[in-house]
């Protein structure tokens, strides 16, 4: 079925008139015993899901085996018959020119899905599994009884959720192999989009149906932070922002399909967004407001992620990394009792701490350098004094910038 071709061609002769006009009579009593299918297939699915459910603390292991079994199959089939739906009844409505916008976009998104079946198999099982899950639950919302509706929203929820899981991990490989840095650019991107979906769509139904979970009464406030990015217009700043907060949220939900390894790197991601982003922004108010989301953002990677790192590659990055820690925590202290010197203090630990990472490549990030060494200066870390010049021969050369040996001790 997915590699029935789009392209119909058809003289538009007397006799395919009538056969288009018959087919279009027809279209209505198709959707309909297809429709009476699916229900039947989904009903017996949630049958045996509830029967799987059930059985997790059995004790028969056999049996216990042979119930998660026949769920599968019985999955299997359900998912089956919704993709036949598919082939069987929007496919030709949209051939006859009788579908609407939405059955248009749902077949538009089918194949786009199929498309990736050459060259990204694993990616394209996934979604599309995502894809007639969701369509089902579409119109299960729409149409189903509310007693239906609950106990389907259990099936889904937790379906979808080894989806995402299983895609992440995917993903997470992906990011492992040797790529271009536009083909990595696009892993970054697929990983947010497929974080932002599950956060927004599966996790409040996982949040609903397991109101006394410990994980997710944690996560509530940083939940709550993520919903204003659901409605309205994001800039660059406010997509950042967004990312962050997604992975904050990430290093609770997805442990183990997105390992810290590959949090890590997305978080350097993030970090050189929100650098480029400073030195690209020409206009004072945003440029302040993108440098406060990089101190935002620095604080997150080395509190939620460098903080439970266990296994560094080189153990002088983790001996640094404790004297950084020890810095912090100092600074803390000083928190509720004076919050104006704590917030400059900070600053000045963060700005000096990732001016010896990004000096390694001083030719890409000199923009930036500059920028950290001017905000050094503002906040008293950093004297700016003129370059002193001495002559050797016939020639004039300026001595070392003043700034950088300042920031350096």
């Amino acid at each position: 079925m997915e590699e029935r071709s789009l392209r119909v061609y058809q003289e538009k002769t007397f006799f395919s008139r009538i056969t288009n006009t018959i087919t279009k009579l027809l279209i209505p009593t198709r959707i309909g015993i297809n429709g009476m299918l699916i229900s039947m297939k989904r009903n017996n699915a949630l049958k045996n899901y509830e029967a799987y459910i059930e059985s997790e603390n059995m004790e028969d292991q056999s049996k216990k085996e042979a119930i998660e079994k026949k769920f599968e199959d019985i999955y299997a089939l359900y998912l089956e018959s919704i993709d036949k739906y598919i082939m069987d009844s929007i496919y030709k409505k949209v051939k006859n020119d009788t579908a609407n916008d939405f059955e248009k976009n749902a077949l538009t998104k089918y194949y786009m899905i199929v498309h990736l079946k050459e060259t990204e198999y694993l990616e394209y099982k996934y979604k599309k599994q995502m894809y007639l899950l969701n369509l089902d639950y579409e119109n299960v919302i729409s149409s189903a009884k509310t007693t239906v509706i609950e106990r389907y929203k259990k099936l889904y929820a937790s379906q979808m959720e080894g989806l995402y899981k299983g895609l992440l991990k995917h993903y997470s490989i992906k990011l492992a192999d040797n790529l271009t840095p536009g083909a990595k650019d696009e892993i970054y991107h697929k990983i947010f989009t497929t974080l932002e979906e599950y956060i927004e769509n599966i996790l409040p139904l996982k949040m609903e149906q397991n109101p006394d979970n410990k994980t997710y009464k944690e996560i509530v406030g940083e939940y709550q932070n993520f919903e204003r990015f659901t409605v309205g217009k994001l800039d660059q700043n406010d997509n950042i922002e967004k990312n962050m907060i997604l992975l904050g949220l990430s290093r609770k939900l997805f442990t183990h399909s997105l390992p810290l390894i590959v949090a890590e790197q997305c978080y350097e991601k993030l970090l050189d967004d929100a650098r480029s982003l400073i030195v690209d922004t020409k206009v004072a108010r945003k440029q302040e407001k993108a440098y406060s989301l990089l101190i935002n953002l620095m604080e997150e990677y080395h509190v939620k992620l460098l903080a439970t790192k266990i296994y560094w590659d080189k153990p002088s990055a983790r001996d640094e990394y404790k004297q950084f820690w020890k810095k912090y925590q100092k600074i803390k202290e000083n928190k509720d009792n004076n919050y104006i010197e704590y917030a400059k203090e900070k600053q000045i630990l963060f700005l000096k701490n990732d001016l010896k990472k990004i000096r390694a490549n001083s030719n890409k990030y000199y923009k930036i350098i500059q920028f950290y060494c001017n905000k050094l200066v503002e906040l008293g870390a950093m004297r700016n004094l003129k370059n002193t010049y001495f002559s050797e021969g016939n020639y004039t050369k300026p001595l070392k910038n003043i700034k950088e040996k300042v920031s350096n001790e």
